[in-house]
């Protein structure tokens, strides 16, 4: 993937009508989108800063600013911290069925990374031992990790597992996924327990997602049980809307 700035060719924007009137940041983004979807500007491509683009173009960086706002607000776009406005690598879109997040990644043509953020055995509140069906107190495992795809976070992983699964290794969950680790012990997963919502961000997921404070996430709880009706995980993550999606088919009985 490409990573390094890019300056924008200048025969996107030999044609600018000026005078016109369509507004000039209009159609700059416009030129921009073009770009992306035909594979001019690939997935990864880092745009040359604002201040250089509006000194090519002759154009104020408040217009040049409005026209990248427009492709991030459609997440074709994203600004980092520290690395620019890059284009993004791919909307993530997932089947509503008991797969996970690194699964769907890897299926979609993006390579996932995962980076622990805490990972510790504690005791079961009321809450965990509602979903997982044990008695309150009884030893969990909690693991929080950012999914990213291709470089980039895409969600908060937070999940809550039963005593028999606190000796998972940290190095393991952040090569693989929960899922894989758990299939390769012999659990068979059959049926899940799901809610998707959406909330506003806390300050400490939009600093781990490299969003705005209070900007909008995608929410999903899920409770996964065994062939044999025990619990499995209890998940409480959220994802950011302008790089992942639900996708599920509705059937008429």
């Amino acid at each position: 993937m490409a990573d390094r700035q890019q300056a924008l060719p200048v025969d996107l924007f030999v044609d600018l009508d000026r005078s016109g009137p369509v507004p000039l940041y209009f159609q700059i983004s416009s030129r921009l989108e073009a770009a992306i979807q035909d594979g001019t500007l690939p997935a990864g491509s880092r745009l040359e800063n604002e201040v250089a683009l509006g000194s090519r173009l002759g154009l104020s960086r408040p217009t040049i600013r409005r026209a990248i706002q427009e492709l991030v607000d459609k997440g074709l776009l994203v600004r980092r911290r520290g690395i620019g406005t890059q284009v993004v690598h791919g909307k993530v879109t997932r089947s509503v069925e008991l797969t996970s997040l690194y699964e769907d990644l890897e299926r979609s043509g993006q390579e996932p990374t995962t980076q622990i953020v805490s990972m510790e055995v504690g005791k079961a509140d009321e809450k965990a031992a509602e979903e997982l069906g044990i008695e309150k107190g009884r030893p969990v495992l909690r693991i929080r990790r950012v999914r990213s795809a291709d470089g980039v976070p895409i969600a908060i992983l937070d999940n809550t597992l039963p005593e028999q699964y606190r000796d998972l290794d940290a190095d393991d969950l952040a090569k693989y996924g929960l899922y894989q680790l758990l299939r390769a012990r012999g659990v068979t997963m059959r049926v899940a327990k799901q809610r998707i919502g959406a909330r506003d961000a806390t300050g400490v997921e939009a600093g781990l997602l490299d969003i705005p404070k209070g900007a909008a996430v995608l929410t999903m709880t899920r409770t996964a049980f065994d062939n044999a009706g025990r619990a499995v995980e209890w998940g409480q993550h959220c994802y950011r809307p302008d790089l992942y999606s639900f996708e599920m088919t509705l059937v008429d009985r």
